[in-house]
């Protein structure tokens, strides 16, 4: 099977164009992130707003290790496993969507055992990128 994202430009008189698009994830590789034991699979990303669209995987143990907001509203799935927003007891299991707005201060986090989530912003993560990561191109 391909790695290749198949798309279609589908136009409709009077509405924005828009592609198709339909990707086996099965076969893509997992893109290691700065911070230790987290991994993204970008499914959609619009450069011009800065909203995505991923499949983001938490080894077990796997923090995000302070407090933060997003400059974007941000929507959480949990596909598997069991993640805690540590000082509220949110936490996310298989099933579970999760919802944060725009500006809201949430964290630290800590996945209790290996997680993957599909994880979607309508616009960039966040206002600045946070010191946990070194590599600028983790925090979009």
């Amino acid at each position: 099977m391909s790695t290749t994202p198949a798309s279609v430009s589908i136009h409709v008189p009077g509405a924005p164009a828009l592609e198709e698009l339909l990707i086996a994830t099965d076969s893509m590789s997992w893109r290691e992130k700065s911070l230790a034991g987290v991994a993204e699979k970008m499914l959609w990303r619009d450069e011009a707003s800065g909203a995505s669209i991923a499949l983001i995987r938490f080894s077990k143990g796997a923090s995000i290790p302070k407090p933060h907001s997003h400059a974007s509203n941000q929507f959480m799935f949990c596909l598997s496993g069991k993640y805690e927003y540590t000082m509220t007891g949110v936490t996310l299991l298989p099933g579970s969507f999760y919802c944060n707005p725009k500006g809201n201060v949430h964290g630290p986090t800590l996945a209790h055992e290996e997680t993957v989530v599909v994880e979607i912003y309508d616009g960039p993560h966040y206002p600045q990128t946070p010191d946990w990561y070194t590599d600028e191109k983790d925090a979009h």
